[in-house]
């Protein structure tokens, strides 16, 4: 929108002053042009009486105190010159003429005497026509480029005014959809754009004090489903031990489930908005956490990380969060003894690629949607891993079949 005010700008200035200087150097053309003709005029005038009266000597001394640069000659009556003759011989006027060519105006003014008529003759050059005209309009010239500058100056220090708050609007906007609900806009600009600021801001403490709601509402959940579960658990214990244990891993598994979906629904905001990590380390650090259980399940675990570091835009706890995901499920989804591996490879254009493979039976492609994984869990575990990739730039891409699944996280590269 700035070059574009300034543009209109520039467009609108050029015309005011074409329509200014086109006039104005005409003018000035004629000007100059008229006040050539009257000093030829004068010239004539000053002349005339003593042509008519005075003698051819007289004549011829009056002559020599004219100007040069009019060049001003005398025909006697009997067809003789007097003075600076320009012009070849022409035909004797009844009256005063003015005959222009290409090498300027001639002015010829005819004098009744008593043995005849004489015609005086002053010659205007042309670079007496326009003398200071060029100089004139460089002059024009220059100031309309002066003003076109300034105007463009004037221009884009408006359009600054006018675009820097709607650009940190769109900053502020960004942010926000990004998940840092800490952003604020200042308003400025016009009441439109101080308005649209102001509306901004009431929507993201909107947006805070819904979140606020939710971790209280999130809190609370906790604070219900802790006594029957406290309560489960104990009846449990009082079972035979054949049932006790089966059903006291149960209950573990519906505790550790309800911990994460509570510790899911309350964070207001994302870590990895903002924060960067490092793919090999964490991945790697996970593959190995997880190792110990493939090892005790007899699974082989094949693991191919780069040599350097990989920094993508997800924090570390985040991303943590999404491998732990998917090696999850494939020990919850595949049985005992099933390889898989984990691999770190670049993504094209920075980022990574972490990608988690296994020899299982497979899955539907829809076990990405939240709540659907069709293994009998909550299947959120793959919506998980899911919303890091989306919040990071990336995206989650599962290819599976009877011979194994494959799920790659593509994730972005860290904010500069």
């Amino acid at each position: 929108m700035r070059r574009r005010i300034t543009l209109l700008v520039a467009a609108t200035t050029s015309i005011v002053l074409l329509a200014f200087l086109l006039p104005a150097a005409s003018l000035v053309a004629r000007v100059a042009e008229a006040r050539a003709l009257d000093a030829a005029q004068a010239q004539l005038q000053f002349l005339t009486p003593t042509v008519g009266l005075a003698g051819r000597d007289q004549v011829a001394a009056s002559l020599v105190g004219t100007s040069d640069e009019l060049r001003t000659a005398v025909r006697w009556t009997d067809g003789t010159w007097l003075g600076n003759r320009s012009v070849p011989d022409v035909p004797v006027p009844t009256s005063a003429e003015q005959i222009r060519s290409a090498e300027g105006t001639l002015l010829l003014q005819p004098v009744e005497r008593g043995d005849g008529t004489a015609v005086i003759e002053v010659f205007v050059p042309t670079e007496r026509l326009r003398a200071g005209v060029t100089r004139t309009w460089l002059v024009l010239g220059g100031l309309g480029v002066v003003l076109l500058l300034l105007a463009l100056f004037v221009a884009d220090r408006l359009a600054r005014s006018l675009t820097r708050p709607v650009t940190e609007l769109a900053e502020t906007a960004h942010r926000l959809g990004s998940g840092d609900l800490s952003a604020r806009v200042e308003p400025a600009g016009p009441p439109e754009v101080r308005e649209v600021g102001e509306a901004v801001n009431r929507l993201a403490g909107r947006i805070g004090e819904l979140l606020t709601a939710e971790r209280e509402g999130a809190a609370d959940l906790a604070h219900r489903l802790r006594t029957p579960l406290t309560a489960l658990r104990l009846d449990v214990e009082s079972l035979p031990a054949a049932d006790r244990d089966r059903l006291a891993d149960d209950v573990d598994a519906l505790s550790r489930s309800i911990d994460e979906v509570i510790s899911e629904a309350r964070r207001t905001v994302r870590e990895g908005v903002g924060a960067g990590s490092d793919a090999t380390a964490v991945v790697g650090d996970r593959a190995r956490f997880w190792s110990v259980l493939a090892e005790d399940e007899h699974r082989r675990l094949d693991v191919d990380l780069p040599d350097g570091p990989l920094p993508v835009r997800v924090a570390e706890g985040d991303l943590a969060a999404a491998v732990d995901a998917l090696l999850g499920n494939v020990f919850a989804h595949t049985p005992d003894g099933t390889a898989f591996g984990v691999a770190v490879r670049p993504r094209p254009g920075g980022g990574a690629e972490v990608t988690v493979s296994d020899a299982g039976p497979g899955m539907r492609s829809s076990a990405v949607e939240r709540g659907r994984s069709g293994g009998g869990s909550t299947g959120l575990g793959l919506d998980i891993a899911r919303r890091t990739a989306e919040a990071s730039g990336g995206a989650l891409q599962l290819a599976s079949s009877p011979e194994g699944t494959r799920i790659t996280l593509e994730l972005g590269p860290p904010k500069n």
